[in-house]
């Protein structure tokens, strides 16, 4: 019996696409975040955040087949990745997993690695 991955036990790609449809719902609103996001659609920015979870969290692995390495840090480095920013972007993931409703353990270690990334691409006070 193989052990189930991340991804396939918080229910996959309908599960991680939910939590970043709601993150990208806030961002669209959101004063500080949106002007970071060049596209006037965000569809696109969605579905490569979509799939850049879906790989991290042990699915497939097209974000890598598509657009190479992530490189967070550099990708993201033209943009001011100021504390403020910071929390707003927390602000908005935290209400897609609050609606996505993952088990407590589950719910607390992806909660674990968004924090640590988004303090990770800090870039501006």
């Amino acid at each position: 019996m193989t052990e189930q991955t991340f991804y396939e036990a918080i229910g996959g790609h309908d599960t991680i696409k939910a939590i970043v449809d709601r993150f990208y719902a806030g961002v669209a609103t959101d004063e500080v975040l949106r002007p970071l996001y060049p596209e006037e659609d965000l569809a696109p920015a969605a579905h490569r955040f979509t799939m850049f979870l879906e790989q991290y969290w042990g699915g497939p692995t097209t974000y890598s087949d598509e657009r190479g390495h992530p490189r967070l840090r550099m990708r993201h480095a033209p943009f001011a990745v100021t504390p403020l920013a910071r929390d707003r972007w927390l602000l908005h993931f935290r209400a897609g997993l609050d609606e996505a409703g993952l088990e407590p353990d589950l719910d607390a270690q992806f909660w674990a690695y968004v924090t640590h990334a988004a303090n990770f691409m800090l870039n501006s006070d």
